[in-house]
C-alpha cells in the first residue's frame, strides 16, 4: 500500500456506500419463488427468507421461528468475508461460520433449556461485509451502510416482540452504528469477538439496552487494539458492558457451537 492511499484510508470519513436498500417481505413463499428464479432453489427449499438479493456477493435473511407469535427475536449479524454462498457452509467449507448454521444452533439451544419460549431467530445477511483483513475491515464504510440497512430491518420486524442484536466480529460495528436508531424495544446487545465499537460507555449506544460482551482467550481478535486513529479502526469497547462466558469457545468463530458456555448463556438471555 502506498503512503498516499493509506493517509486517504486514514482521514476520508467513512461514508455508506452505494448498495440498493433490500426489500423485506413476510410473505415466505414469494421470496422463495424468486430465489428459484434466480437459482437459489435448494437454498429456499422448506425454509422461511424475508429476503434475498443474488447480486455482487450476494445478501440473505432468513427467519426461524414464528415471527408473528415470537415474544422476542435475535438478530445475528455476521462479520467479515460472509457471502450468500458462504451463508450455508461457512467460509471455506466450515459450518460454524455459517449464519444460517449459527442460527440453528441458537435457536436450538433456546428450545433445548426453555421448551415454551416463543422467540423467533433471524440470520442476517443484509449487508455487503468487508473481505479479509483489508483496509475495508478496518474501516466503517462497510459498517455505515450496513447500520442503515439493519436499522430498517429492525424497525420492520412485528411490534409485539421485544429484540436482541448479536453481532459476531465486524458485525459488531454494523451493530454499534445502527444501535443509536433502535429504540426501547432493543434490550440487549452482545458484542461477539468485537475489534471495537466506537463508544465508552454503553449509554453512547444506547440509554435503553444492556450491552453484552465476549471475547475468547483463543481468539486472535483480542490482540487487535482498541483504537481507532483518524477514520481506521474501531475504537473502545465500553468498561462498563457486562461479560459473557466463553468456556469451551474455540477460536474466533466458535462462539454459537453447541456446548459453548457462550452459547449456553445467550439461550438463557435470550429467553428470559
Amino acid at each position: 500500500m502506498t503512503s498516499a492511499v493509506f493517509l486517504a484510508a486514514l482521514f476520508t470519513p467513512a461514508q455508506a456506500r452505494s448498495l440498493e436498500p433490500m426489500p423485506v417481505s413476510w410473505d415466505y413463499s414469494a421470496v422463495a419463488q424468486a430465489m428459484r428464479d434466480a437459482g437459489y432453489g435448494d437454498l429456499a427449499a422448506a425454509r422461511q427468507f424475508a429476503a434475498f438479493d443474488p447480486s455482487g456477493d450476494g445478501r440473505a435473511v432468513e427467519v426461524l421461528g414464528d415471527l408473528s407469535s415470537a415474544r422476542h427475536v435475535v438478530v445475528l449479524v455476521p462479520g467479515s468475508d460472509t457471502t450468500l454462498a458462504d451463508f450455508d457452509r461457512g467460509l471455506g467449507g466450515v459450518a460454524r461460520r455459517a449464519p444460517a448454521v449459527q442460527a440453528r444452533s441458537l435457536r436450538e439451544a433456546i428450545l433445548a433449556r426453555h421448551p415454551q419460549a416463543q422467540v423467533a431467530v433471524v440470520a442476517w445477511l443484509g449487508y455487503d461485509p468487508p473481505e479479509g483483513l483489508g483496509m475495508a475491515a478496518v474501516r466503517q464504510d462497510r459498517a455505515a451502510d450496513g447500520a442503515a440497512a439493519l436499522a430498517r430491518f429492525v424497525a420492520a420486524l412485528p411490534p409485539q416482540a421485544t429484540v436482541t442484536v448479536i453481532g459476531h466480529s465486524y458485525g459488531t460495528v454494523v451493530m454499534a452504528l445502527a444501535a443509536p436508531a433502535f429504540g426501547p424495544r432493543v434490550t440487549d446487545l452482545v458484542a461477539l469477538a468485537s475489534p471495537g465499537l466506537s463508544a465508552r460507555a454503553t449509554t453512547d449506544l444506547s440509554p435503553h439496552a444492556r450491552l453484552w460482551t465476549a471475547t475468547a482467550p483463543t481468539d486472535w481478535i483480542g490482540h487487535v487494539p482498541h483504537l481507532r486513529i483518524g477514520n481506521i479502526g474501531h475504537g473502545p469497547i465500553p468498561a462498563d458492558a457486562l461479560e459473557l462466558p466463553t468456556n469451551g469457545v474455540d477460536g474466533h468463530d466458535g462462539y454459537l457451537t453447541p456446548g459453548s458456555a457462550t452459547l449456553t448463556a445467550l439461550a438463557d438471555l435470550v429467553a428470559r
